[in-house]
């Protein structure tokens, strides 16, 4: 596949798609299929052959930071379906690794793991899968969400502490973690951590991210190795 462009598709002019509601469909279930319709990132990912309208949001994160540079080993957590893997690979990173709960089909270009972060022999599969580390950690996990706001944001902070923790054991000198959060506070301590460990954090909402989602990234980049093993080892 080639480079994917720049990351702002085009107005889709008349893309204004009704959806009538079937007998027996849930409301909700119907509003999210007219706003897959009528999204205009959906459509121009279908037409580009990505596995998702969220691999907008990785290319304009990495058009802002520019993260993804040319033979960079790059760590893909909670990948699937695949659209930031897909994103990876195009742009030139490798090796790319992806890892996810539930089966993925495989990206060529990357290698894809079925893995649960918090299982035992994770942090074994995963040096074994990047033996000279990795430069840049990508974390879209998010958790299902209850709709209490508090609750969902607790859940996403520990996910995000997860991919932390997997970018502090693997990430080399200089390298870069971006990693989902929610809006509302809960990551104090999580950001506190990643202002040790690394030179410059910011808070970042690609315009792909849907109108009213919650979602923000942490954008870390210049990791500090020696710091972060000194203090994990502390």
């Amino acid at each position: 596949m080639s480079r994917p462009p720049r990351a702002r598709p085009g107005r889709q002019a008349g893309l204004k798609a009704r959806l009538r509601t079937a007998k027996g469909r849930k409301t909700a279930s119907t509003r999210w299929l007219q706003r897959q319709l009528s999204d205009s990132y959906v459509a121009e990912a279908k037409r580009l052959g990505l596995r998702s309208r969220a691999a907008f949001k990785l290319m304009q994160l990495d058009d802002r930071f520019r993260l993804l540079k040319r033979g960079s080993a790059v760590l893909d957590l909670g990948a699937a379906p695949g659209g930031w893997t897909q994103v990876a690979v195009a742009r030139g990173a490798g090796p790319v690794v992806a890892v996810d709960l539930q089966v993925m089909e495989a990206v060529p270009g990357a290698c894809c793991l079925l893995l649960d972060l918090e299982d035992s022999d994770a942090p074994a599969r995963l040096g074994a899968a990047l033996p000279s580390g990795a430069d840049l950690v990508l974390s879209d996990m998010a958790p299902r969400t209850t709709g209490h706001a508090a609750t969902d944001r607790l859940r996403i902070v520990a996910l995000a502490e997860l991919a932390y923790e997997a970018a502090r054991a693997l990430l080399r000198p200089g390298g870069a973690l971006v990693v989902k959060v929610f809006q509302g506070g809960a990551h104090q301590d999580l950001l506190n951590g990643l202002k040790r460990d690394f030179a410059f954090v910011r808070h970042a909402k690609p315009d792909a991210s849907r109108k009213g989602s919650s979602e923000l990234y942490l954008v870390a980049t210049g990791f500090r190795a020696s710091d972060a093993a000194a203090s994990h080892s502390g």
